[in-house]
């Protein structure tokens, strides 16, 4: 009996069974075959490098091997012999290398602590396994310290430590309270990577007396517990608002070393009232996409599968109301080793070659190193076919003693990498692996690929015949893979029959046949059509269908893609699906699938429920078919064709479309072949050769399409050759020493007759050279090998059958496959035009050298280090690409003051060629930054002291500093401008003999020999007097001080006292006289209704100060911009205050002197209604400011 196999239609192509190749020959999976061949040994099973064990149970090491003969195993443990027959406690289990180490029967599995290494030896060589690192786990217990209770002031930071015990590994840290719940976390509370409870600001909820970090130890199954914590927050009034501040990480900047492969998490947890908000960037590109993930309130950045393109520098910024604070980590990303090409083993056959190659990357590079069958190769014995060039290890006429196996090592400081592959020398016949007499069925005009798995050494050259004697299968009709498989891309009925495969080499020679089988296709010639029915009524869905007699069909119907309603009135009959009594639910699509073991077709339907009319109407439905058709005026390109009309069914004919069948190429399937008006009841076709055409007519109105009539009689006519060649004609080489022919081919019924071909011709353009040519079939393709390297060639596809060619073809120009350029670009120049930018000039390749399209040049440039400050960074390149036979390009976006290095590489449609030598080049000084900062402290009554910092980024060598400073009246005008220049050594300086009580603003800069570079600016002011230092309000904020000025020497003020002196005598007379005539005076109800709030005194203790307007404002101070007595500090026209800056009225001092926080004039007005405390916020708003 014959093996049956089918093969899908819906499937374009099949899974081959191809076996892996390796040189020059290939072993197929087959267990049978794999059970006969001699084979050394192969690791299949092993621990890992690392194995951490439960010191609780016995230590299973694996080492598992494959090998014939089987292969015997033994131990090395840190470096030396491992006898297992001298430990009790030691056993390897049988027909393996496994090692039981039995620790619950009094064993410790600290004593077995180290590094284990197996070997699996027989008569062709020896595999080892990696080192494998065993320890047992650890779970210490806490060790024993005093807490005291944490006293923590409302709105402050707190940090509470975990400091789990190191165990292995490393345990889950966890916090909890008594009553075993988890503590919420948010985003002012949350547990860091280190196990730390850290809290941006505490709140009164925060008083506990149960903080309990927990650390679990998964691999023992066991929880540690830390002694409780207590945490009591006192309240103070007001709670002071705070800028963020960073708790972890501490500095401005931080490194962090992570490999290649891994998670990057990076942190960044702020303290601050409001609690700051976390956002983190990269500095100069974009966080990965798909690879980035934000954890912990987006405290955490989290990248996995990280690579070297993710070094650089992160930035995380913390952000509240008050300002913000940034960390900057610098994240380098190493790598330990990783296959480029892993070593694979080598099968040969006695006198052949092969080579062994490993290769792996890493950072820094890992070295190789060669062992064999478990020796280092320098030491092991001696194989005149063996030559061990760095990486690889290349064999020259092996012999079956050259069998073995070779280790590959590849280390750095971050890991290793080790593999075994075999050399596996064998004389073997040939074996076909295919069953004999088995049955392939395919669909007609649908791929057919017939097995013939073999194998033998040396590798076996395969051959297919056709039947018992037929001749050799050559041509492009058929595909010979490199497995054995034979493939005829468009099976035809022809191709049935027995197909013998047979192997030979010069150890023998077999045979093998196969039977092919090619089925006619299933069709739908009668799909269901769409429906309009009313409710209540009756429909029927037809679906009659066409297949091979030898295959049997199976018809299922389904609604909405879904199976048929479980309900009675729905009938399924052989060729068609009837729904008694049509309800509404029963609208919806209807689908027939129709399977056979081979292929699969489907069509459906639409069905749409309508109500019936409540009262008899007219009815407007489709037309009925038309009939009667007539073919007449038969001729060799054309025919007449003319019908009758069906019911038009209230609804005029539009229009009527005709289709036409071509029982010869396409059974079944019908296609659009003109439309007429609804007025016209013939017409003329127009016709192809070698088509035996069916017409049927479909009429149309307002309603819908009609079914089709019946088919016409059918008119085959003449063959002719082809009228037109193939379209889309391409030439284009897939490799270096290719051509790839490609077109688009006829349809059927455009071959014109039987026999339909190609052909395809060729030759290199400008060049003296016939044509060289080629007929295929069934392809749209065809290679042209061992062509030069992207040469011009001249193309063209002609069509021919059995009655001759198609008129001669138009020529297309296609090239030969590229490769990549040889040469890099010569004459490298480069002309810094400024600080910034630069221009490089260089020789274009020779387009001979391109060996390809040329598509442009790539500038590769990066920086080499800063010449101001000689530190070397990262080195992150950065790629300029100029289209086009471009010799030149500009370098926009340099640093000053740098030193760089370049180089050029063409580029063509394969890749880029090799660069050209670097070049260096340097930037000249540019103007430098202004300084990072500029304080002063330190007011007296006639000096200040200025601090500052020198310019992020210097662009050249400073050469000074340069301070202007001038003093500001009480009418907001500036004074003389006064200029000091500075010695770029400096950092500070003290001014002295200025005025007191007066207010400066200074301006700052630094100087390199380009000139000066952008400005600071700073505002102060000199105190009163000794006594009278003025406080500037404290805060997370800005501050600045408020003007204060010695208002008892002005005018206005002198004559207001005496006004208000004047009017005090009057109401004194008043009152006395108002006092002999026995009356009552409310004096002091009078005074208050009275007094001038210009005279109010300022209350040192209150902290309240006269409002300042910005300079900019030029507008006078308006009465009653003063604080008044309710300790509220009404806005008007300028917010500059010290109480819009601050957190409170009570302005206070640094140590040295100086203003807490920083004065910045603001120049938005805000409508003010009524007063606005001028205290810090209560607890109850900052807690508002979390909602």
């Amino acid at each position: 009996m014959m093996k049956k196999m089918s093969i899908s239609t819906s499937k374009t192509s099949l899974v081959l069974f191809l076996c892996q190749i390796i040189s020059a020959l290939d072993v197929p999976l087959d267990s049978k075959l794999l059970e006969e061949l001699s084979q050394p040994p192969t690791i299949t099973q092993q621990s890992p490098k690392d194995y951490i064990v439960d010191p609780r149970e016995n230590i299973v090491i694996q080492c598992e091997a494959k090998g014939k003969p089987p292969p015997s195993f033994s131990w090395t443990r840190n470096g030396t012999h491992f006898d297992i027959d001298k430990d009790a406690q030691v056993t390897m289990k049988p027909n393996s290398g496994t090692l039981v180490i039995n620790i619950m029967n009094g064993g410790k599995a600290e004593a077995y602590e180290g590094v284990y290494q197996c070997t699996a030896r027989n008569e062709r060589g020896a595999a080892i396994s990696n080192n494998i690192i065993v320890r047992p786990s650890r779970s210490p217990l806490w060790t024993k310290e005093k807490l005291e209770p944490n006293h923590v002031r409302e709105g402050d930071s707190l940090v509470l430590h975990c400091r789990p015990p190191v165990g292995l590994p490393p345990p889950i840290i966890f916090w909890m309270d008594n009553a075993f719940q988890r503590l919420p976390q948010s985003e002012r509370v949350s547990q860091g990577l280190n196990g730390d409870l850290y809290f941006s600001n505490v709140q009164p909820e925060d008083t506990r007396e149960d903080y309990i970090c927990y650390a679990r130890f998964n691999h023992t199954q066991t929880i540690q517990q830390k002694q409780p914590i207590s945490v009591k927050v006192f309240s103070t009034k007001p709670v002071t608002e705070r800028q963020p501040v960073l708790l972890t990480p501490t500095g401005s900047t931080s490194t962090k070393v992570e490999l290649r492969g891994n998670v990057l998490l990076l942190e960044c947890i702020a303290a601050g009232l409001p609690t700051p908000v976390i956002r983190w960037i990269k500095e100069g590109g974009e966080l990965p996409a798909n690879r980035t993930f934000f954890e912990n309130f987006k405290k955490t950045l989290k990248i996995i599968d990280v690579s070297e393109a993710d070094s650089g520098n992160y930035k995380c910024i913390a952000r509240n109301a008050l300002g913000s604070v940034h960390h900057v980590i610098s994240v380098t990303v190493k790598a330990a080793p990783y296959w480029i090409t892993a070593p694979r083993n080598l099968v040969l056959s006695p006198g052949e070659d092969g080579t062994l190659i490993c290769r792996a990357n890493g950072n820094p590079k890992p070295s190789i190193s060669w062992l064999a069958n478990g020796v280092p190769i320098a030491i092991a014995p001696e194989d005149p076919s063996r030559k061990v060039d760095g990486d690889t290890i290349i064999f020259s006429h092996v012999q079956e003693r050259s069998s073995a196996v070779y280790q590959c090592n590849a280390s750095n400081e971050y890991g290793y990498l080790l593999a075994n592959a075999f050399v596996n020398v064998l004389a073997e016949p040939p074996r076909i692996l295919t069953p004999a007499n088995k049955l392939y069925q395919v669909i007609a005009d649908s791929p057919a690929l017939l097995d013939c798995a073999y194998f033998g050494s040396p590798k076996p050259e395969i051959e297919w015949f056709k039947g018992v004697k037929g001749s050799i299968l050559r041509g492009n009709e058929y595909v010979f893979h490199d497995n054995g498989t034979l493939e005829i891309p468009v099976a035809q009925k022809n191709n049935a029959g027995t197909y013998t495969c047979v192997a030979r080499n010069k150890l023998g020679k077999i045979q093998n046949e196969v039977q092919l089988e090619i089925k006619d296709p299933t069709m739908i010639i009668k799909q269901p059509e769409y429906k309009v029915i009313q409710r209540y009524g009756q429909v029927s869905f037809e679906c009659i269908i066409k297949h091979d007699s030898t295959l049997l069909p199976t018809v299922t119907w389904l609604k909405d893609n879904d199976e048929l309603p479980d309900d009675e009135r729905f009938l399924v009959g052989k060729d068609n699906l009837t729904i008694m009594n049509v309800t509404d639910k029963d609208d919806g699509t209807y689908t027939c699938i129709v399977n056979t073991t081979l292929d699969s077709v489907s069509a459906s339907a639409v069905l749409t429920v309508v109500a019936a009319p409540p009262t008899p109407a007219i009815i407007y439905a489709r037309p009925n078919p038309p009939f009667d058709l007539e073919l007449t005026g038969q001729l060799e390109r054309s025919i007449d064709l003319s019908w009758l009309p069906g019911d038009e069914n209230n609804s005029p004919i539009t229009s009527f479309v005709i289709e036409f069948e071509d029982a010869l190429h396409e059974p079944g399937v019908w296609r659009y072949q003109t439309e007429v008006p609804g007025s016209q009841t013939t017409a003329q076709l127009k016709l192809s050769p070698y088509v035996n055409y069916s017409f049927r007519v479909i009429a149309v109105n307002r309603i819908g399409r009609s079914q089709p009539s019946e088919p016409s009689e059918q008119y085959l006519t003449k063959s002719a050759s082809p009228d037109e060649n193939p379209a889309n004609v391409q030439g284009i080489g897939s490799e270096p020493d290719n051509l790839v022919i490609t077109w688009e081919p006829l349809k059927g019924f455009q071959s014109n007759g039987p026999g339909l071909q190609y052909k395809v011709s060729w030759r290199q353009k400008d060049v003296d050279d016939e044509w060289t040519s080629v007929i295929v079939a069934n392809v749209s393709k065809y290679i042209v090998s061992g062509t030069p390297t992207f040469v011009p060639y001249e193309v063209k596809v002609q069509a021919l059958n059995d009655l001759g060619y198609a008129p001669e073809p138009s020529e297309v120009i296609g090239h030969s496959g590229e490769d990549l350029p040889m040469v890099a670009p010569g004459n490298v120049q480069v002309h810094v035009i400024n600080s910034t930018l630069a221009k490089v000039h260089w020789d274009p390749v020779p387009l001979k050298s391109v060996r390809g399209h040329l598509q442009g040049y790539k500038v590769y440039y990066w920086k080499v280090q800063s010449l101001s400050r000689r530190s070397r960074r990262h080195v992150e390149k950065k790629i300029l690409t100029f289209r086009g036979n471009k010799t030149f390009g500009m370098l926009p976006g340099l640093e000053p003051y740098s030193s760089y290095k370049l180089n050029v590489r063409v580029v063509n449609g394969k890749g880029e060629g090799p660069a050209s030598p670097d070049k260096v080049f340097k930037t000249p000084e540019g103007v430098p930054s202004s300084p990072s900062f500029l304080k002063i402290t330190n007011p007296t009554l006639d000096s200040l002291t200025l601090e500052w910092g020198s310019p992020t980024h210097p662009n050249g060598v400073l050469t000074s500093y340069t301070l202007k400073f001038q003093p500001i009246n009480n009418t907001h005008e500036l004074g003389p401008l006064v200029e000091i220049r500075i010695p770029a050594n400096e950092s500070s300086l003290i001014l002295k003999n200025l005025n007191y009580s007066t207010r400066y603003k200074f301006y700052f800069n630094a100087q390199t020999s380009v000139g000066s570079g952008s400005q600071i600016t700073e505002e102060a002011v000199t105190i009163m007097d000794e006594a009278g230092i003025l406080r500037p309000a404290v805060g997370a904020g800005k501050a600045m001080a408020s003007r204060q000025v010695d208002i008892a020497t002005q005018g206005w003020f002198i004559g207001l006292m005496c006004a208000v002196a004047l009017l005090i005598l009057i109401l004194l007379i008043v009152c006395f006289i108002r006092r002999n005539k026995g009356g009552k005076y409310p004096v002091k109800e009078k005074e208050d209704a009275h007094a001038d709030p210009e005279i109010q005194p300022m209350k040192e203790d209150d902290g309240t100060f006269g409002e300042y307007s910005d300079a900019e404002d030029h507008k006078p101070l308006k009465k009653g911009s003063r604080t008044p007595s309710d300790r509220t500090v009404k806005k008007e026209d300028s917010d500059d205050s010290l109480v819009d800056y601050g957190e409170g009225v009570n302005g206070q001092f640094n140590e040295d002197g100086s203003f807490i926080g920083q004065y910045s004039g603001k120049k938005e007005k805000e409508p003010a209604e009524g007063n606005e405390s001028s205290e810090a916020p209560s607890p109850v708003n900052a807690m508002n400011s979390f909602v």
